[in-house]
């Protein structure tokens, strides 16, 4: 693991992080304001 922390800067991390997060909840809105709609 020792190897990754090396290569990848721990900004970078903490960045893909909450670019999944975020990611995720954006999804999650727009699955719901599918399901609200097809109602």
């Amino acid at each position: 693991m020792s190897d990754m922390e090396e290569k990848f800067p721990r900004g970078l991390w903490i960045r893909l992080i909450v670019y999944i997060a975020v990611g995720h909840l954006f999804a999650a809105f727009i699955y719901l304001l599918f399901e609200v709609g097809a109602k």
